[in-house]
């Protein structure tokens, strides 16, 4: 075989492993469904009762905030519909009413209005069920349509759709027991597309809690135009003697309206060494990702801030959505290269 066609299959066969990896390893999957987020409960009454989204739109098929919670872009005079499935996780048959509630953000956190709180969003929406009667383990379907008025001003709305069962007061309990579990809703409203969504980590440092614990702060500043809901996790590599550990989480339940600012908590082992220790954090929300990188060194006295080496630090990649597209790309720009190359050589 002459020495020109092998080294064309090679480059094929490299094409081709290209291909294969950056179809496995960077194009996001598509999720189908996730719990509902749980809300406040009373421990009295246990957690007997949970809620799920069945459904998300088409164009959010890669983002999972979509598949745990209703979040959508409509236009001013829209209707959408989604669906939710409550389950019956007691041994005992139960009555479970179904109710959308208010909600809003504030000092970085996602808080539900007490009881049957209503706002703009919970007015908009209507349930084709508000009570339910479900058997031991048993499950029901309840269909929520969100018809938005055609003068409705731009910007976004938050609420819930709760499930909720409780006990009435009786001779053993002086008051009503409740439980609930629920669905949040993120509704922005306005022409043409959707906001960006996006945010900055701006600063990372190290800190010494007072019951010793080592941690890592980052403060976090929502620039896009989409309210967040915050995860992450950190590591930690090159510490004394070559030494390496996590990833560690974030403390969770961090959610920034737009413009707003809060501060991600990463609590670590209190024998973790002083450093220096170079870390690696990444936080996300839904598509959106960014990683932040420095050297520290965590200070020895409880309560205080330690050092970092602001010259190692730098931040973001893109999410991987963009990464994908890049690849996809950079390989189809390859295939072509070679493909002109061929056709030239006899």
């Amino acid at each position: 075989m002459p020495d020109r066609t092998k080294r064309a299959r090679r480059y094929w066969v490299l094409l081709l492993v290209l291909a294969f990896v950056q179809a496995a390893g960077v194009t996001p999957a598509a999720g189908h469904g996730a719990p509902g987020a749980p809300a406040p409960q009373d421990p009295a009454a246990g957690r007997t009762i949970g809620i799920k989204l069945l459904d998300a739109p088409e164009s959010r098929r890669a983002d999972p905030r979509a598949h745990t919670y209703i979040v959508d872009h409509v236009a001013p005079g829209s209707t959408i519909e989604r669906r939710v499935e409550v389950t019956n996780e007691s041994s005992t048959p139960m009555h479970v009413n179904v109710y959308a509630a208010a909600a809003t953000i504030a000092k970085g956190g996602f808080t539900f209005a007490p009881g049957r709180t209503p706002n703009e969003l919970t007015g908009w929406t209507s349930l084709d069920r508000a009570g339910l009667e479900l058997a031991a383990s048993g499950k029901a379907r309840v269909r929520a349509t969100i018809r938005v008025p055609r003068d409705a001003a731009a910007g976004e709305r938050y609420g819930v759709i709760w499930a909720q069962t409780g006990a009435p007061a009786d001779r053993s309990h002086n008051m009503t027991m409740l439980a609930r579990v629920g669905v949040r809703m993120y509704i922005d409203v306005g022409p043409g597309g959707e906001p960006p969504s996006d945010f900055r980590i701006e600063r990372l440092h190290p800190t010494r809690a007072r019951d010793g614990r080592g941690e890592v702060r980052a403060r976090i500043h929502n620039t896009g135009g989409r309210a967040l809901d915050i995860r992450g996790a950190l590591s930690l590599s090159d510490g004394p003697g070559g030494l390496r550990a996590g990833p560690f989480s974030a403390k969770t339940g961090t959610t920034l309206a737009p413009g707003d600012l809060a501060e991600a908590v990463v609590p670590l082992d209190a024998r973790l060494p002083d450093g220096p220790w170079t870390v690696a954090f990444t936080l996300r929300s839904g598509l959106v990702e960014h990683t932040t990188r420095a050297v520290i060194t965590f200070p020895a006295t409880p309560g205080s801030a330690g050092a970092v080496a602001a010259s190692t630090a730098r931040q973001g990649h893109f999410p991987t959505p963009v990464v994908a597209g890049l690849s996809a790309l950079v390989l189809t720009g390859l295939c072509l290269l070679l493909s002109r190359f061929l056709r030239r050589r006899p």
